[in-house]
């Protein structure tokens, strides 16, 4: 098989960047439905067009390029667009580039294909309104409902940021993909963890996208004078969360797996005062895994142990299930294939999961989907610094090819 050009993937990358780039932190900001968002999409289209492919954007805001006949089922391969604020410039973008590249190598060495090929940059991946706008749109996992309500942390709706760019929100409904048009799913992805590299291992082959699930916790105990109250007569409800972070190891030694997360990643205390002993605390739990048994008796044990840690501190405890989101599974014969084909270039690889979540995760509720991971340096995502040395990324991006070509052929 020929190899892709890193160097016109570089380009392309950079090029991409430039949407969102903020000179001061270095980041990238390319917020769903933002100015830069679209103007990275109207890029794309551009560049499809270039390169004399039919493209589109539907009503969810996901770009589309296809090359190929319109009266068959295609391979879909592709990833985000949009980035988090301060943002680096491999999240999401590296599949959408990797994509064109593909394209680029497939005509140059006439390579033959029995389907089409089609990339998409789907929309609003980053949850700046709380889901996966276009992969879900695409999967038909979204509502009107939910569409009608949705909103950002500074409180403006979806349907607003959508409309300052011309979308009819209800156009989302027609977003919707039958599994009858697509063959498979592909996504080339930077890791966003430290382990690819830990392992010196040039392929990450996911076998799926890890559960998860989401609590509002609340411990009340009561607030009191911090220099008057005994410590022996206090219903401290820090002293509640701090005792529940202890147990968290142990919950998942005795629960849980090696693929099991759980976090606590926001705590408010009230009332927030430093000569006053907490009388409540709201924190969440995010809790992680591959196995819905497992993600339930990971759920189960922490109510447990919230409960007997408020009776021992004489603290109520409430909590709210936020979300809930099982998890995704690859398909094993799409799996199969990369890893021949990894095996095939001699590059190194393992089977892992992925505890963030991905297009991918929706996607495949309708098609044979298959995701491959490439090293983040330290493990870094989410921010400027994220980086992946540009011989991972021809590794990835020829891995990605190879199995295109295996999934576009009978």
């Amino acid at each position: 098989m020929p190899n892709v050009s890193v160097e016109r993937i570089e380009k392309d990358l950079l090029a991409l960047s430039r949407f969102g780039f903020n000179e001061q932190d270095r980041g990238v900001y390319r917020q769903g439905f933002s100015d830069a968002d679209m103007e990275a999409r109207r890029w794309l289209m551009e560049t499809f067009t270039s390169m004399d492919m039919k493209t589109h954007m539907d009503g969810a805001g996901n770009v589309f390029g296809r090359m190929g006949p319109d009266n068959k089922p295609c391979v879909m391969i592709g990833s985000h667009l949009d980035s988090v604020p301060a943002g680096g410039i491999f999240d999401g973008a590296l599949g959408v580039v990797a994509g064109l590249e593909c394209i680029r190598t497939i005509r140059e060495n006439d390579i033959h294909l029995d389907y089409p090929i089609e990339i998409v940059a789907t929309s609003e991946e980053e949850g700046r309104f709380g889901g996966m706008l276009g992969a879900q749109a695409i999967s038909g996992k979204v509502t009107l409902d939910w569409l009608e309500r949705a909103q950002d942390s500074s409180g403006e709706l979806l349907k607003d940021a959508m409309a300052r760019h011309g979308f009819d929100y209800h156009e989302v409904m027609h977003a919707r993909r039958s599994p009858d048009e697509l063959r498979a799913f592909l996504e080339l992805h930077v890791e966003q963890g430290p382990v690819l590299e830990s392992k010196r291992t040039s392929i990450g082959i996911v076998e799926g996208i890890s559960g998860v699930f989401k609590w509002m916790v609340r411990l009340i105990g009561k607030a009191d004078h911090a220099g008057t109250a005994p410590m022996d007569m206090r219903s401290d409800a820090f002293l509640g969360l701090a005792d529940f972070t202890h147990e968290i190891q142990r919950i998942i030694d005795e629960e849980g797996t090696e693929k099991s997360r759980i976090t606590i990643g926001f705590v408010e205390l009230k009332p927030g005062f430093p000569h006053t002993v907490p009388g409540e605390v709201d924190f969440t739990i995010v809790g992680r895994d591959l196995d819905p048994g497992v993600m339930k008796a990971l759920a189960q044990a922490c109510r447990r142990v919230l409960s007997s840690i408020a009776r021992k501190h004489g603290l109520m405890f409430e909590y709210e299930q936020m979300s809930w989101l099982e998890p995704s599974y690859c398909n094993s014969k799409v799996v199969d294939i990369i890893k021949q084909r990894a095996e095939g270039r001699g590059y190194s690889h393992m089977l892992m999961p992925s505890g963030a979540g991905h297009d991918a995760q929706f996607l495949a509720e309708i098609t044979d989907t298959g995701m491959i991971f490439v090293p983040s340096v330290n493990g870094v995502s989410h921010a400027p610094d994220e980086w992946t040395h540009w011989d991972d990324v021809e590794r990835g991006a020829n891995l990605l090819l190879d199995s295109i070509v295996v999934l576009a052929t009978d």
